[in-house]
């Protein structure tokens, strides 16, 4: 007979009795601090995030012939593309980008048009282009401020998960201007769904998975149409016949499907409760957890059916989805038969995301979390640093907001989400029923990650792959506001929602009019973890270097062997370089004592394959 485990959703309050927090809050009996108390007037937005084309402030010596002519202070900056191998990213186009005189400013700069958005890899390139030219006195990118996003939901303003302004948030107000998640449909598998006016119509129809009528609370063990939620209370009294294990104690309904669903795609601007990142997407709610948990073998079969595969007794999903959202897990490895399922997702072209866990151990002995082919993801706090109970480890891709779970931190240590005011069955008046909740969790964390590829997805000509979504999500993440420890990483960054629907815009590169060369940015003090790469293979960093400093480039940890180049404002390899380190193994390090300001370039080339490697800049 198989091993079967059970699985409990993977929120704070799944794993910490902590009553302060779990109870609803029904808003409509709340004082509420005034919106604008809350909300920054403008948000700070580079050139390229804007639909149009980049521009630059610049300022030339008087009295040089190019400061006389708007043609020829066009033509240095054109000049200064072609030197950084700028090219128009379409074979059609002439092979320098363009550029056009717009206006003289009050104080004489010159507002310069270029053909088309850059990256902020390119605009920094250019920049450091036209510093260099003897014409120019001072460059800067032409930044376009604008009102922040406004949404008209009663309690947005306590969402600062949502924020660009926050420290811990993912600037999805941002993303909001190019996408909302039109035409995808993410699944969540979790506790499903009641009726709420902040959810419904976002809603599909869904499915309830659940095969033990003890778990379902339904009166037999088919699996059914719907995601009905039937509360997944216990009761309990401490004693070893408490209903989820000895002395588990009595626990109400979590409604944690709700919270997590709406996260992903809660009404917006419907002038009630709260927002959802993407909020045009659909919903697929798919039942797999109830009282005490969930079983592998539903779950598994879950993922499947959402995914598209077929599951016998089960009529085929309908609605196929791109994203599945596991806020859900337990101890163990992750076993073949729930990786079968996400493999047979994957392979269907379905991005799976998991959350960490919340015992704060190595996410590495948590499943679905350890499974292969998922987006793990860990929970950071309104500060943007870790959140103490996340799980961690080299397993962990990226983290988005899970809350402090400090009570002494309403709302700021909390996301907010709806949910039924019932500690038991669901309550079904609309008025009464209605509710919202504070959680705090890696199950809050990881629908912030499934919501953003639904953003990502929407806009693509072609869907990205799993793979390239996670690529994409990791590339695009920010520094941590607050350092991690280095023993206990929850990936590479916070997800950014805005620069992850940006980036995913950008047009592909033509290689017969540009250098196509990738550049991943380094932080100061904030480690990249968990690279790999096959022998001979580039994968080529940046870091923006201060004049004054020391600075150190250095990569440790993992198994194969790297070599290190670096080089000042031009892509570095084997053939030309500035500095090298090539010992034996993944531990290079180059020290520079006198750095230059600007942009200095790491590739790293695999001496033999590597992986599990980490690269960090430090000055």
């Amino acid at each position: 007979m198989s091993k079967q485990t059970r699985f409990f959703n993977a929120s704070l309050a799944g794993l910490v009795a902590v009553a302060t927090f779990l109870a609803p809050v029904v808003f409509a009996a709340s004082p509420v601090p005034p919106r604008l108390a809350a909300r920054p007037a403008t948000q700070t937005l580079a050139s390229n995030e804007s639909p149009g084309s980049a521009r630059l402030i610049v300022q030339f010596h008087k009295g040089t012939a190019v400061s006389k002519s708007s043609t020829r202070k066009a033509a240095a900056v054109q000049s200064a593309a072609a030197r950084a191998a700028l090219g128009m990213g379409n074979g059609a186009y002439a092979n320098t980008l363009s550029a056009s005189h717009v206006r003289s400013m009050g104080d004489g700069r010159s507002v310069i048009k270029l053909g088309r958005r850059l990256s902020e890899t390119e605009l920094s390139n250019l920049v450091l282009q036209l510093q260099m030219d003897p014409a120019v006195r001072n460059v800067q990118v032409d930044r376009m401020l604008r009102p922040a996003a406004w949404v008209d939901d009663e309690y947005f303003y306590q969402q600062w998960n949502f924020s660009g302004s926050a420290a811990g948030g993912i600037n999805a107000e941002a993303a909001w201007d190019a996408s909302t998640g039109s035409d995808v449909v993410v699944a969540v598998l979790d506790t499903g769904v009641v009726p709420h006016p902040d959810l419904d119509a976002n809603m599909l129809e869904g499915y309830d998975f659940i095969t033990d009528a003890w778990v379902s609370r339904r009166p037999t063990n088919d699996r059914v149409p719907g995601a009905f939620d039937y509360g997944d209370y216990s009761e309990g009294t401490y004693s070893e016949t408490d209903d989820c294990g000895p002395y588990a104690g009595p626990s109400s309904s979590s409604w944690h499907g709700m919270h997590v669903g709406g996260t992903v795609a809660e009404v917006t601007n419907n002038a009630i409760g709260v927002a959802g990142v993407a909020h045009n997407a659909k919903v697929l709610p798919v039942r797999v957890l109830g009282r005490c948990g969930g079983y592998t073998s539903d779950i598994a079969d879950a993922v499947t059916w959402a995914s598209g595969g077929s599951v016998a007794g089960v009529p085929d999903n309908q609605n196929p989805v791109e994203v599945i959202n596991m806020s859900l897990g337990g101890p163990g490895a992750c076993d073949a038969v729930m990786q079968s399922a996400i493999d047979g997702a994957v392979a269907r072209g379905t991005v799976v995301v998991v959350a960490a866990g919340n015992s704060g151990e190595d996410t590495a002995y948590f499943s679905p979390a350890n499974c292969a082919n998922v987006i793990n993801v860990g929970a950071s706090t309104y500060q943007g640093g870790k959140a103490y109970y996340s799980n961690y480890g080299p397993l962990v891709d990226i983290a988005a907001p899970g809350g402090s779970g400090d009570p002494n931190e309403i709302p700021n240590g909390f996301i907010l989400q709806a949910g039924n005011s019932s500690a038991t069955a669901p309550d079904l008046d609309p008025v009464t029923g209605t509710a919202y909740y504070y959680n705090a969790g890696t199950s809050m964390a990881a629908p912030h990650v499934a919501a953003t590829a639904a953003l990502v997805q929407s806009v693509v000509a072609t869907p990205l792959t799993p793979a390239e979504m996670e690529t994409l999500l990791k590339k695009t993440a920010r520094p941590f506001p607050v350092p991690v420890a280095a023993n206990a990483p929850i990936g590479g960054g916070i997800l950014n929602a805005a620069r992850a629907v940006e980036k995913a815009l950008e047009p592909p590169c033509d290689p017969q009019v540009e250098v196509c060369i990738d550049v991943t940015q380094l932080f100061n003090r904030v480690n990249a973890v968990g690279l790999s790469g096959v022998t001979g293979s580039e994968t080529m960093y940046s870091f923006e270097a201060e004049a004054g400093k020391p600075l150190t480039l250095l990569t440790f940890g993992g198994l194969g062997d790297v070599t290190m180049y670096v080089s000042f404002g031009t892509f570095p390899g084997p053939s030309s370089f500035q500095h090298r380190s090539m010992r034996s193994g993944n531990s290079e390090t180059i020290r520079l004592a006198a750095p230059q300001t600007g942009t200095y370039y790491i590739n790293i080339v695999g001496t033999r394959s590597y992986s599990g490697v980490t690269i960090s800049a430090r000055q």
